[in-house]
């Protein structure tokens, strides 16, 4: 049987998860921890021997900073980096930036766990009255994607996350994999949760 070699992993703490708030696609830096974090992990890989070929992140700068930390601790700073936004976390739609305690207390624990925990259940969408939608539609790194900015999403369920994710990951990830490379992928809770739901049946 053929051996694959792949790391799949979260990125570091950013400032928004001491907050407890819904980060999803607003682009936050790592934490002072996070910053350990991904040093930590880069010091353990290497402990372990490990020797990338090729990684991918999603286009958000926690990702990628996770990415380049645990890259420089490796000493395999030379690396090459492949983002796509088909990677990034899940787009939570209208419960951007806010906190999950106060969700809670608004519409309920177990309508924010349905939110958080399910499937195939999207929260309400953002609207162009959000105060991150500007942020994050008029951001440049979604002018060069593989979609329109129109036909990016607006809100996504865990399913949602899967069908974005599965193109990339067979046309761009699979084929690196099966030539032999070991690829590190820095991506994000969901979109993690999402590509081991498939890679495990």
């Amino acid at each position: 049987m053929a051996k694959y070699r792949l790391v799949l992993l979260r990125h570091g703490e950013g400032a928004w998860t001491k907050e407890n708030r819904f980060c999803s696609w607003v682009d936050q830096k790592l934490s002072s921890d996070g910053i350990k974090e991904a040093q930590n992990c880069g010091k353990h890989l290497k402990a372990l021997g490990f020797e990338f070929d090729l990684v991918f992140t999603s286009v958000l700068s926690r990702s990628i900073q996770t990415a380049w930390l645990i890259l420089q601790e490796m000493g395999q700073e030379w690396v090459p980096i492949q983002s796509s936004w088909r990677l990034n976390e899940r787009h939570y739609g209208a419960l951007i930036g806010l906190n999950r305690a106060e969700m809670a207390l608004n519409h309920g624990e177990e309508q924010v766990k349905i939110w958080r925990r399910s499937y195939d259940v999207t929260p309400p969408p953002i609207s162009e009255s959000h105060p991150y939608y500007a942020e994050i539609y008029n951001d440049r790194r979604y002018k060069c994607g593989d979609v329109s900015q129109e036909n990016l999403p607006k809100a996504e369920s865990l399913k949602d996350v899967l069908e974005r994710l599965l193109p990339y990951w067979n046309e761009k990830i699979v084929p690196e994999l099966k030539s032999g490379k070991m690829i590190l992928i820095s991506a994000h809770g969901n979109s993690s949760r999402a590509l081991l739901k498939h890679v495990e049946g």
